[in-house]
């Protein structure tokens, strides 16, 4: 619970500066403060110049402002990166022209090299800084369902689809689709994936570029520019070959340094969680047990309370050297998990719990990311399917052990940069029942508290080494992303535009210039996702949108394609189509504040609103009449609704619906009978031509050889 320190002993009563401010939105209450501060009962503003709003309202210090990071994380950081683009450059060699080799690496990867890569495309930015950033500013469970999430779906991909993705001899995800549903579905199916994959890059364009903006001390927008360009130029070079030789070192340098230092911080910090708060002068303590834990002393309006002992912790009054207190927001303490979060929305009171949006998070990260253009690049470059599946399931439990435990560096984080600390900064112009706060309820986390935890409270090798490790997963990622949206939009859109187009010519791309085509059309995808991300500067958020749209739309016709006996181009086409509907309709139809928190009852989901009253909370030890009582002096909440999370579970559930329907229908026969060479005609793309043929040349030879082996 945030909390105020005594106003009386910080405000310093005397004359307005020349500058006067306003802190809170209601005058009245504006006013008020005025006479308090000044001391004048005639005053109607008051000054702010030298402090701060918290400082001149709530009585809580100036957040203390925290030293730019030495420079020599910048330089380890920018050396780790010219590295791995010179290693990107380098595979251009082993690419020779040949479209196979940069799509699909030649369709030769090893086990080794297809487990770290998948690996490294879901241990992105998201799953750890994103991660330790939700785990830092709300708990456990909201960072730690991005790497549940995308581990899961690595997991279940293994077990029901990488073997039949490798056996398909596809270049893209798509070819897979225009195989059993034509151009039509084909191309669908690459406009939402090409969708998705321009929020996933954005997203890991915002973690390497958060992290070198505040490395190098530049705009957040130059630094996810310079991130962008220089993934784009290894990535168009050097193909599927750079992606999976740089995802291997990126893999290596990255989970040693990440897990390395996660386990570190676990093992050997002082705090695992912010503990029991001390309080500052006049604190009433909540129990017994924290009363002796900090030897509190009998409270002055009533002696059967303990209150924080100023005797002991604060002898030369606060602002002396030898006080010790802090801001009350904890006070029965914090804990690194409370297991009953994803089972009981109560489980963080005062505080709300996003119980509904983290389930929804892991689902739509656990089914959307089945049509990931990069996890199945990686399952259709395995040199053989049982290399494709073993390597997807091993990914996916690395995921996880390399994932979930930089959720419990949230809470370690708090310790450093919590609302109990100095460095806290709150919203004066707020209120809490919950809490029982008039004023500076709102806790405003710090954007860069992780990384400051890297650059200034870890080992300073095992902060720069980590840091080293999240700009690899970023760069493995977006590299793969690049690779991806480049390729399907070359080979699977533009190659398709004479079937439905009839002036373009259907020989504008040729097998001579498709390589050429995907890295053009690489730079103008990028500069979108550059620009996404310098608008919207989120992580996990942009992570979860990615495999919503995909889920949405493309999951469910892609498992038709491999467990229907006979896969209908209607069923698919009407399933993309109802899924993406009922998506964007949801999107603008429920109720949503933006929250992503929904309409549980209880003081714990109600909005913070605007500061209530110019008395003292409740758990001072004042008299009663000093007191905030919420009842005469209301904090006008709304509650909080936002449905965010049934719409991503109500889309594929639709096209479920619609898709398992006409295929029933269809059972004894097509309810359209599209022509046999039209746009929903299922068809071959040249490297599956040429699988094929080889697959019936074998047949052949081995039946002519031996007369049995037919039977």
């Amino acid at each position: 619970m945030l909390t105020h320190v005594l106003l009386s002993f910080v405000v310093v009563t005397g004359q307005i500066a020349c500058a006067a401010s306003q802190c809170l939105s209601n005058e009245s209450l504006n006013a008020e403060f005025a006479r308090i501060i000044t001391g004048d009962d005639s005053a109607t503003t008051y000054s702010i110049d030298g402090s701060c709003c918290q400082e001149t309202i709530c009585g809580l210090g100036c957040p203390e402002e925290v030293e730019p990071p030495s420079q020599g994380f910048g330089i380890a950081v920018m050396l780790a990166i010219a590295v791995f683009v010179l290693v990107g450059f380098a595979s251009v060699f082993v690419v020779r022209g040949k479209s196979e080799n940069y799509f699909v690496a030649g369709r030769s990867l090893p086990l080794w090299v297809v487990t770290a890569t998948l690996a490294s495309q879901s241990l992105d930015s998201n799953a750890i800084l994103g991660n330790v950033d939700l785990s830092y500013k709300f708990h456990f469970f909201d960072g730690a369902v991005l790497p549940i999430g995308l581990g899961l779906s690595l997991i279940l991909n293994g077990l029901f689809l990488a073997r039949h993705i490798n056996e398909d001899n596809a270049l893209t995800l798509p070819d897979v689709f225009a195989k059993r549903y034509g151009k039509v579905v084909e191309v669908m199916a690459s406009v939402c994936t090409i969708i998705s994959f321009l929020c996933l890059l954005a997203g890991n364009l915002v973690g390497m570029g958060v992290i070198i903006s505040y490395l190098l001390d530049i705009t957040k927008e130059a630094a996810i520019a310079i991130s962008a360009i220089l993934v784009l130029l290894y990535t168009v070079a050097g193909g599927l070959f750079s992606v999976a030789y740089t995802d291997v070192m990126q893999a290596a340098v990255g989970w040693i340094g990440s897990i390395t230092f996660a386990f570190y911080m676990i093992r050997n910090s002082k705090l695992s969680a912010p503990p029991p708060s001390i309080g500052y002068p006049s604190y009433i303590y909540p129990d017994d047990s924290t009363c002796a834990m900090y030897n509190g002393t009998a409270c002055t309006e009533d002696p059967t309370l303990c209150c924080y002992n100023e005797a002991l912790w604060c002898p030369g009054g606060i602002g002396s050297d030898n006080c010790v207190l802090d801001n009350g927001a904890y006070p029965i303490g914090d804990q690194p998990v409370f297991n009953n979060q994803m089972s009981d929305p109560h489980s963080l009171f005062p505080f709300p719990n996003a119980i509904v949006f983290n389930w929804a998070t892991i689902f739509v990260l656990g089914f959307g990311n089945l049509a990931a253009l990069d996890f199945q690049a990686r399952c259709m470059a395995s040199k053989t399917p049982r290399i494709a599946t073993i390597g997807c399931l091993l990914a996916g439990m690395l995921t996880f052990l390399v994932g979930v435990p930089f959720s419990y560096i949230g809470a370690i984080t708090r310790t450093f940069y919590g609302p109990d600390t100095a460095r806290a900064a709150f919203e004066a112009d707020s209120c809490h029942v919950a809490l029982a706060l008039p004023t500076c309820a709102l806790w405003l986390p710090d954007p860069n508290a992780f990384i400051k935890l890297l650059t200034h409270e870890a080992p300073a090798f095992l902060g720069g080494w980590c840091l080293i490790g999240i700009v690899a997963a970023s760069m493995s990622t977006c590299d793969g992303a690049i690779l991806a949206m480049g390729t399907v939009f070359s080979h699977n859109v533009v190659r398709n535009l004479g079937s439905f187009f009839p002036f373009v010519s259907e020989k504008l791309i040729t097998d001579k210039n498709l390589l050429n085509v995907a890295r053009v059309a690489s730079v103008p995808l990028t500069i979108i996702s550059a620009l996404i991300a310098s608008f919207y500067q989120q992580t996990g958020y942009l992570l979860i949108v990615a495999f919503d749209v995909v889920l949405a739309s493309v999951v469910v016709p892609l498992f038709g394609c491999f467990y229907t006996k006979k896969p209908s181009p209607l069923a698919a086409f009407l399933a993309i189509l109802t899924g993406a509907i009922v998506r964007v309709t949801l999107e603008f139809a429920l109720p949503k504040d933006g929250y992503l928190l929904a309409p549980y009852k209880g003081d714990d989901f109600l909005d913070y609103g605007t500061a209530a009253s110019s008395l003292f909370p409740p758990f001072f030890d004042l008299p009663a009449a000093d007191l905030w009582d919420s009842s005469t002096e209301q904090c006008e909440q709304p509650r909080v609704e936002d449905w965010t999370g049934v719409d991503s579970l109500a889309a594929p559930l639709a096209g479920l619906v619609v898709f398992v329907i006409v295929q029933f229908l269809e059972r004894n026969g097509p309810l359209i009978n599209f022509a046999p060479d039209g746009l929903f005609a299922g068809y071959l793309k040249d490297s599956q031509k040429v699988a094929k043929e080889l697959d019936e040349d074998f047949t052949e030879k081995h039946f002519d050889d031996d007369p049995t082996a037919a039977r």
